[in-house]
């Protein structure tokens, strides 16, 4: 409750206990407790500290990994495939030794994707504010943290100051309700959700995920939910902290331990949003009725259940939906009104900080065990972090993946961005664990369905789009 005892939500109480400090018309000044780095939006930022003068302000509140240009083939630099890529690496190894940043560079155990390295080491605690060069910083809310990527000028002030200005964002609750289905995963809830509000519905407004469907996800659901915000407008998206969290984070190693651990639990248990708190807009699903969604076009709100069939221009009553429909059914080489299922694939990829956890993969290689994946498909199997890799092993699963035809690799971003050759043809076709089906997002020409581990694994095995609960 706040102190003039309007109830607050989630999001207004992590907001309010962070303001440093605040002007009439002016953005507020907010304190950041984590921020994270990778190699591709720092350098420009560093350039400017070292030009100015300046040291980080908090170091070690500043982490480092490598993840975008990091090869996925193997763990040498230089990169033959991608001499851009290895300067960005070297230059990150650079930059954090001479401003003392803690850095997970790739002979590390820890080495991974930002977003997937941050929450196994349980750096991302609840409460906190995070920050990172990168839009899908929006993962880290699913431990109840206000988390959003920010530019690399924004990159620079963090680095400095420790600060950040900012606007404070509108309440937005997305209430699903119910229980999922067999063969209905997280990553069909956020799909749907973005399909019903569109890639503009959650414009200046932090998502906050309740319900009694959200809450029956583990920590690693909760994260692939929270990861697309942005892709719904959002500028962030969280869910509260409950036991679910709290056991996730129980041991890992930059969690509180002892008597710190029972401070921080006290203080985490007052963050979920107060009774008869208010939100600016909701929107309200029941679990029982999703389905497998796939997306057809190229954004990610063009999606619809894997059953379904492409839209048709006609049925869209906006001029612009349909004019945007219409060139994006061009570009993707889609014919409205024809069935999703049964459409021929060329690649799958099973990675990304939406779904590269160790969950992830189980789920993928429950469906590949004693399979193979169809001959006229290349599968690449990418875990987020070097740490998800090693388990992986231990449980076999990357037997699975090799015995099935599939590509298992080292961790990194890889083809979700078309990074060191990890990249679609012209006019080839994906089903992607992503986040983004723009053009030429994983190759120029190339064409992306974004879809969940099962549906991409099923899909693997049959050569065309497939729900995997046929199998």
């Amino acid at each position: 409750m706040s102190t003039n005892g309007r109830p607050r939500t989630t999001a207004e109480k992590i907001w309010d206990n962070h303001v440093v400090a605040e002007r009439p018309g002016a953005p507020s000044l907010i304190y950041i407790d984590l921020h994270l780095c990778h190699e591709v939006t720092t350098p420009q930022a560093f350039s400017t500290l070292r030009a100015r003068g300046l040291k980080v302000r908090r170091p070690d509140l500043t982490v480092a990994t490598m993840d975008h240009s990091t090869p996925t083939t193997s763990r040498e630099l230089p990169l033959l495939m991608d001499p851009a890529g290895s300067a960005q690496l070297q230059q990150l190894e650079d930059n954090c030794k001479e401003f003392g940043i803690r850095l997970y560079n790739l002979k590390s155990d820890k080495q991974g994707i930002v977003h997937v390295v941050g929450p196994e080491l349980g750096m991302t605690q609840p409460g906190m504010t995070i920050v990172c060069g990168d839009s899908h910083t929006a993962t880290h809310g699913a431990f109840g943290a206000l988390a959003f990527g920010i530019g690399t000028s924004q990159v620079g002030h963090v680095l400095a100051t420790q600060c950040l200005l900012q606007v404070p964002s509108k309440p937005y609750e997305i209430r699903v309700d119910g229980a999922l289905r067999n063969g209905v995963t997280a990553k069909d809830i956020i799909l749907a959700v973005i399909a019903k509000i569109g890639i503009g519905g959650g414009t200046e407004c932090v998502f906050e995920y309740t319900g009694s469907a959200i809450r029956a996800l583990s920590m690693e659901e909760r994260m692939t939910i929270c990861n697309m915000s942005i892709e719904g407008g959002a500028r962030a998206g969280l869910v509260a902290p409950d036991d679910t969290t709290y056991q996730y984070m129980a041991g890992r190693e930059f969690a509180p331990k002892g008597a710190g651990w029972d401070a921080a639990l006290a203080r985490w248990k007052q963050l979920p949003t107060d009774e008869g708190a208010v939100y600016a807009k909701q929107l309200i699903l029941n679990a029982d009725q999703l389905e497998p969604m796939i997306t057809f076009g190229t954004n990610p709100g063009m999606g619809i259940p894997v059953s379904g069939k492409i839209p048709t221009p006609e049925s869209m009553v906006d001029l612009q939906a349909r004019a945007d429909l219409e060139k994006a059914l061009k570009y993707m080489d889609l014919q409205p009104g024809r069935p999703m299922a049964g459409h021929p694939i060329n690649v799958v990829f099973v990675g990304s900080c939406t779904n590269s956890r160790i969950s992830d993969l189980r789920a993928a290689a429950a469906i590949m065990k004693g399979r193979k994946v169809s001959p006229t498909v290349r599968m690449l199997v990418v875990p987020g972090s070097m740490q998800v890799r090693q388990q992986a092993v231990a449980e076999g699963l990357d037997k699975i993946f090799r015995d099935s035809g599939a590509e298992f690799r080292e961790a990194g971003c890889s083809m979700c961005l078309a990074m060191n050759g990890d990249q679609l043809e012209p006019g080839e076709y994906s089903v992607s664990t992503s986040n983004r089906n723009f053009e030429g997002r994983q190759g120029k020409g190339g064409r992306t369905f974004l879809a969940s581990p099962l549906t991409a694994a099923a899909s693997a095995v049959t050569g065309v789009v497939t729900d995997a609960r046929s199998l």
